[in-house]
């Protein structure tokens, strides 16, 4: 697989977190995704009990964040752990997902966090939301959800959400794909992601600065989802 280099970005627009053209020269398929979780449910949670990478990415921002600053829980899920942790820490947290599912549970079960209904595509410059600015963005396993071509633009957009020197904690699953249909939860699933080197490169050229980095082998609850090589990347938004 050819890494992605300086000139390829170029070539889509995308370079030190600017975007001339954006999501307008992408065509958005999100067909079966939120549904697949909507129906997935609380079942997500318990086929992954364990997500030390999440606590200690969440607990990296709250030692580095005063409290009351905003925190986009971007990809929020049923808001555990990382919208309850954050939100416990006194940050005001705001979450974002596709899936009316998985907002409803993180309402009920984050009540003192805020939450929408929004696709990432939602939030770019000229797009149908406009959330404000945030002093922290995550992105836990969210991006992989995303065709390859779309992830520079979705970095370029989380880029310009957050305040200058803004931190950004992303999570990954190593793999080389891109729009790869998986069995996940007795659903199908579409997902992309990079091996590790390339990861980083995408991310560095979006304009994060990688201040680092950490991966957990990991085996879900569950017979139907092969285990995965999570990574972890502690960023901090570029000048």
């Amino acid at each position: 697989m050819k890494i992605l280099g300086t000139e390829y970005l170029k070539d889509v627009g995308v370079s030190n977190g600017t975007s001339e053209t954006g999501y307008e020269d992408i065509r958005l398929d999100r067909t079966g995704q939120a549904e697949a979780f909507d129906a997935i449910g609380t079942r997500y949670d318990e086929a992954f009990p364990h997500k030390d990478g999440q606590l200690v990415a969440g607990e990296w921002l709250i030692g580095r964040l005063p409290a009351g600053s905003r925190v986009l829980d971007l990809g929020c899920g049923t808001g555990l752990p990382t919208a309850r942790q954050l939100t416990d820490a006194g940050l005001r947290v705001v979450g974002v997902d596709l899936s009316a599912g998985m907002v409803r549970l993180a309402r009920e079960y984050v009540p003192g966090a805020v939450f929408h209904r929004l696709d990432i595509a939602d939030l770019r410059p000229g797009g149908s939301h406009d959330l404000g600015t945030f002093d922290a963005v995550t992105a836990f396993f969210s991006l992989l959800m995303l065709p390859r071509a779309e992830i520079p633009y979705a970095l370029g957009t989380i880029r310009r959400l957050l305040v200058p020197g803004g931190l950004f904690a992303l999570s990954m699953v190593e793999a080389d794909v891109d729009d790869f249909a998986i069995p996940f939860l007795h659903h199908t699933i579409r997902v992309s992601g990079y091996l590790r080197d390339e990861l980083l490169q995408v991310v560095e050229t979006a304009g994060f600065e990688i201040l680092g980095e950490t991966s957990y082998s990991y085996a879900p609850a569950t017979s139907d989802v092969p285990p995965e090589e999570q990574i972890f990347l502690h960023c901090e938004r570029g000048g």
